[in-house]
């Protein structure tokens, strides 16, 4: 597994995307078993003024209503460590593994996701890690 992965790409652009709209750079795409992104998204808390609208939960939503079984086998492809919040959705639609980009700026319940049976796979990418821990020391009142 590595940074150039498709479904890692799209993330990494989505991250990219929300920093040049204003936004908090973590970006996320769902990719089926068959390496098809279902949907993308960046987190929108800061467009929006979303309580909710996270990178994960932007791309389930961009996926739209599927047939459960679209989510089997699953991964959720994220730029940081997803949070309690994206977690649980990632529990609730089945998704199988989790790549995140880096888990220094956070770090979610990672033990509760593989209690679950899902995998988790942290790239520890560099540019990931750079880009939040950026806006954390420049916006510390938005994060």
């Amino acid at each position: 597994m590595a940074s150039s992965d498709p479904g890692f790409k799209a993330a990494f652009e989505e991250a990219k995307k929300g920093l040049e709209e204003g936004g908090i750079p973590i970006g996320a795409a769902l990719v089926n078993k068959d390496g098809k992104i279902l949907g993308r998204g960046h987190n929108m808390r800061i467009q929006n003024s979303s309580a909710i609208l996270h990178g994960e939960m932007a791309a389930l939503e961009d996926a739209g209503r599927l047939p459960g079984s679209s989510y089997k086998g699953a991964t959720m492809y994220t730029t940081l460590s997803p949070c309690d919040m994206c977690s649980g959705a990632c529990i609730m639609y089945g998704v199988k593994r989790v790549v995140m980009g880096e888990q220094v700026n956070h770090v979610g319940p990672h033990e509760y996701l593989k209690a679950r049976g899902i995998e988790l796979v942290n790239l520890d990418n560099e540019e990931c890690i750079k880009m939040m821990g950026k806006y954390i020391k420049e916006n510390p009142k938005d994060w």
